[in-house]
């Protein structure tokens, strides 16, 4: 298999993986995600996680409120280096945040590295999404 065939494989696995999430699976993506201390994510709702516990942390967090997800990557473009590998797309779908349903369609790159056990995410950056940030902030406050 060429490392394009590769690449295209572990991004159909992180995509069944982010609607597993998108159905309130908590731990959906741990077999896509490199667990290194270096890993990053930027989220559609803001902020940026760095190391893997963080970046687990915050994809379970939102399979907390999530539901009814059907999410997928279009446009996929796919660029491999080496080791090291990332694709380019827009993730368009639909999902339910707290029971509202929000419809997603905002540019993606993924960063992939090239690991024992396969290729495994290294960094996810989506753009912002102003309809989930909108139903988050209906919400109440997380308890402390």
């Amino acid at each position: 298999m060429s490392a394009h065939d590769e690449i295209r494989k572990a991004s159909e696995d992180f995509y069944a993986g982010l609607n597993r999430m998108g159905n309130g699976q908590a731990g959906a993506l741990s077999g896509c995600w490199s667990h290194a201390a270096g890993v990053t994510a930027l989220h559609p709702i803001g902020g940026r996680q760095v190391g893997w516990d963080a970046v687990k942390a915050s994809f379970d967090g939102v399979a907390q409120l999530a539901s009814d997800a059907k999410i997928a990557l279009e446009d996929q473009l796919i660029q491999v280096a080496g080791d090291m590998a990332y694709e380019v797309g827009v993730e368009r779908g639909r999902f339910k945040m707290a029971g509202h349903p929000v419809s997603l369609e905002h540019r993606v790159t993924n960063i992939y590295r090239r690991e024992a056990d396969g290729w495994k995410l290294v960094h996810h950056h989506t753009d912002l999404s102003p309809a989930m940030l909108e139903v988050l902030g209906r919400l109440p406050p997380a308890p402390a």
